[in-house]
């Protein structure tokens, strides 16, 4: 049962259609502008929890992977969560960690800052942004991070950022946090002494980051792992709730939730792979790049071998009903293939160049609730 102060989705009403980003509104690309842009003169956002408006100070705690209905299934095992105020918002198109906190610190939909995914077509080569790597290895030098996401984080503020302490110099984190103060960890405890540091020493905004749940299920998937991680993971909340000083407030939130695929790997048909130049996305928002002349044979082909478990759609359709924000800039189109398979049914979508150091259990990167929506949870000491 979800607590009383949180707003409560009917995930019943998506039914078997896609669950577009609420860029007009309760979104994650909105919550840096709302926060660190804010004016005292004007008003939070309706679905921001009130308790933030009363803050002189505000810790934003990105719990990598924990998805609304994953934590509305699981209460108990986090109270910590479940005391604070607030409700579900969604994240962004893919529902992916690159594109999503790419979102989060920039202020803006996938569509204008181009990280569009975590892998990307990229001059004819597919650019792993995590990795920030293609087949010919590091890629830091030929795709300069800072030229391929080019807009300054957090508006431009000097934010302190606390994270782990290997993220600090990698591609991704030049693309989405560049020039900003990292202020690295290699245990949860000791994010909770960095934070509690910046806020005593009059910080008005921290932004911090936690891996852990993404990883658990990544790995183990929805089972005893997940609910261990869950757990920790609340317990981390605690103790950083427990460190704010007066007037001081948590918000929680996340950049995608997860669905258990197992062994569901579908391998795309072979009158489909004939159509193909190369693939880029991810298992569950798979983007086929087409070759010359084929793409509206590839769309017809690829929705009679797939469209029972996936929704088939072309590029215009992304484009038109604006799945990565009302624009998209010239960047973002050239990075897009022509036809994307956006798992429906708890599957994805093979591609032996997607590989990695072990088999995934949980995905996500598609349209579904259960991976769209995402906690906006606050409270004070």
């Amino acid at each position: 049962m979800a607590p009383p102060t949180c707003r409560v989705v009917d995930f019943r009403v998506v039914g078997d259609h896609p669950v577009l980003p609420d860029y007009g509104g309760a979104s994650v690309h909105h919550l840096i502008p709302a926060l660190v842009g804010r004016r005292p003169s004007v008003p939070l956002p309706p679905w921001m929890p009130a308790v933030v408006g009363e803050a002189r100070q505000v810790v934003l705690l990105v719990l990598d992977g924990l998805g609304w209905e994953q934590l509305q299934t699981r209460w108990a095992l986090a109270p910590t969560l479940r005391s604070l105020t607030g409700g579900p918002i969604t994240t962004v198109a893919p529902s992916t960690t690159a594109t999503a906190l790419t979102s989060i610190t920039t202020g803006l939909t996938p569509g204008e800052h181009g990280v569009i995914g975590y892998r990307i077509e990229v001059h004819g080569e597919v650019l792993n942004v995590l990795r920030w790597a293609t087949g010919a290895g590091d890629a830091r030098r030929r795709i300069p991070p800072t030229q391929f996401q080019p807009v300054a984080p957090f508006l431009g503020a000097n934010i302190p950022v606390v994270t782990k302490a290997e993220f600090a110099g990698s591609g991704f984190s030049l693309a989405h946090l560049a020039g900003v103060r990292q202020i690295g960890f290699r245990l949860p405890s000791s994010m909770v002494v960095e934070v509690r540091r910046l806020l005593l020493g009059g910080e008005p905004f921290v932004y911090a980051y936690y891996e852990g749940i993404d990883k658990v299920a990544h790995e183990y998937g929805l089972d005893e792992h997940y609910d261990a991680e869950l757990a920790a993971a609340d317990h981390l909340v605690g103790e950083l709730r427990a460190a704010l000083p007066d007037d001081a407030v948590l918000l929680v939130t996340s950049d995608h939730g997860q669905v258990h695929c197992d062994d569901l790997l579908v391998v795309p048909d072979a009158a489909v792979l004939d159509l193909v130049a190369l693939q880029s996305g991810e298992g569950r928002f798979r983007w086929l790049h087409a070759r010359p002349g084929a793409a509206g044979e590839l769309l017809a082909a690829a929705a009679e071998a797939h469209g029972d478990v996936a929704w088939v759609v072309p590029v215009e359709q992304v484009r038109d009903e604006g799945w990565f924000g009302l624009r998209l800039s010239q960047d973002a189109a050239d990075r897009v293939g022509d036809v994307a398979l956006v798992a429906r049914e708890p599957i994805a979508f093979d591609d032996p160049t997607d590989s990695g150091p072990f088999r995934l259990v949980c995905r996500h990167g598609s349209l579904t609730a259960a991976e769209m929506y995402v906690p906006l949870l606050a409270g004070a000491r």
